[in-house]
């Protein structure tokens, strides 16, 4: 729950001071073009690759595959676009990072690393019975 407040409250005070210096740098006008073509470009670039992204897992499908690897990715492409429609430079540089597929996949390997150790290490603790079971039917009226 600290994390989702500290991300409400940070993430805004984190794009009004980059408006700031940017605006200052740039200046006001500037800055707001930059911040709507941004949105506009990585709007059509994460359509592009989202486009892709389903291409490459209809053919994963074809051959009886999984296409899990393009699960993820559509879901992080559809994250991006989200990230790139907010107003801000900050989030536009964290969708950008997402919707381009080499850092995405360096994203998302460190990611599924990270979790598939820790499922590992769970599935190790468990405990399962092994046995085999007997259908009985009550046909016999017993």
């Amino acid at each position: 729950m600290n994390t989702v407040i500290i991300l409400v409250l940070g993430i805004p005070l984190v794009e009004i001071y980059l408006f700031i210096k940017v605006g200052s740098q740039i200046g006001a006008l500037n800055t707001v073009l930059l911040i709507l073509t941004t949105a506009v470009v990585g709007i059509w670039y994460a359509r592009y690759e989202g486009f892709n992204t389903l291409r490459s897992g209809m053919s994963q499908l074809v051959k009886n595959e999984i296409p899990f690897y393009e699960i993820v990715s559509g879901a992080a492409i559809a994250f991006a676009a989200l990230l790139l429609i907010l107003p801000g430079f900050a989030t536009d540089i964290i969708g950008i990072l997402l919707v381009f597929p080499v850092t995405r996949k360096l994203i998302l390997s460190k990611y599924s690393k990270k979790h598939s150790s820790k499922n590992k290490s769970n599935d190790k603790n468990k405990n399962y019975i092994e046995g085999e079971f007997e259908d009985i039917d009550d046909k016999d009226g017993k």
